[in-house]
């Protein structure tokens, strides 16, 4: 049976192939696997990203929200603020199950596609 077992690959449309690459890369800090003239393939943790140009016109907008999850969302919101990402908010509470509580902060990349960071923390 071919049953899912894991996500193996996230893609994420871009404009600009360059530019696109440059973001994940150098502002958000993701090891960059390999790339071509229409791709570049990051590592996101043992998730492989997908940043591309696309092949048809209906695959231009079809970017989910991608999460990043980091330990302390405050102060990633500051560095990554440093490296010129515009964030639409600041870090806030989501959600609160029990003792912990999810933190989000939403960003646009330089392709206009909806991401967030992410961080649960254990309260009390």
């Amino acid at each position: 049976m071919g049953e899912i077992k894991k996500i193996g690959q996230i893609g994420v449309p871009a404009k600009n192939i360059e530019r696109a690459t440059a973001f994940y890369q150098e502002q958000l800090g993701l090891q960059l696997l390999f790339n071509t003239d229409t791709m570049a393939f990051f590592d996101c943790d043992g998730v492989r990203l997908l940043v591309s140009l696309p092949e048809k016109e209906e695959f231009a907008n079809s970017s989910s929200v991608l999460y990043f999850h980091v330990e302390d969302i405050k102060q990633a919101f500051e560095e990554y603020k440093e490296k010129g990402i515009v964030f639409i908010d600041e870090p806030h509470v989501v959600a609160k199950v029990e003792q912990t509580e999810t933190w989000m902060v939403f960003f646009k990349d330089t392709e206009d596609n909806m991401h967030a960071l992410l961080s649960e923390v254990v309260v009390g």
